[in-house]
């Protein structure tokens, strides 16, 4: 059975270290944003999940100027976050390690290994969750196959509009 998270809700209180080892809420954004965006990606064995955050590194000085934090999370260990970094061009923080429960409480798709050469754990498929300064999801998107993610221009455009017209939740359940 999947948990849903859906838009309106409170995002769950999780946290998670970065390189560094400093915990941090995976919903709280950090500086003068009041909003947060966060990133789950399959890991450093999923080559469309580097170019991906490559490039949603581009579009991170326009979430900071209507004040969304950005992060990225995977379920990659330590050492193969290490070993990613060599392949990222990032400026903003990932953090690693997450479970299998925080997966299914996010209501992520969890793959398996194809094998070892992949990776050695279960994974998250994509995600991307916006959480509002009320700490409730304003926006949701989970795929279940790594090459289905928004379009990060069409993405951040609409933020931007959402951000200057304080527009309201949309697609809540009732």
């Amino acid at each position: 059975m999947t948990i849903t998270l859906h838009p309106g809700e409170a995002f769950p209180e999780m946290t998670l270290a970065d390189l560094q080892g400093t915990q941090r809420s995976l919903h709280q954004p950090l500086g003068e944003c009041d909003w947060q965006m966060l990133v789950v990606y399959r890991g450093r064995h999923c080559p469309l999940c580097t170019r991906f955050l490559n490039e949603l590194s581009e579009y991170r000085s326009r979430l900071q100027a209507i004040g969304i934090d950005l992060l990225a999370v995977s379920g990659d260990s330590d050492a193969q976050l290490r070993d990613h970094m060599e392949r990222l061009q990032v400026n903003f923080p990932l953090l690693y390690g997450l479970t299998v429960a925080q997966m299914q409480r996010l209501g992520l798709f969890i793959s398996h290994p194809r094998s070892e050469q992949e990776t050695d754990h279960p994974f998250a498929e994509p995600g991307l969750f916006i959480i509002n300064q009320q700490g409730n999801l304003q926006v949701v998107d989970l795929s279940n196959n790594p090459f289905v993610r928004p379009n990060l221009e069409s993405l951040v455009s609409g933020l931007e509009w959402i951000r200057s017209n304080d527009y309201p939740i949309r697609g809540t359940y009732q």
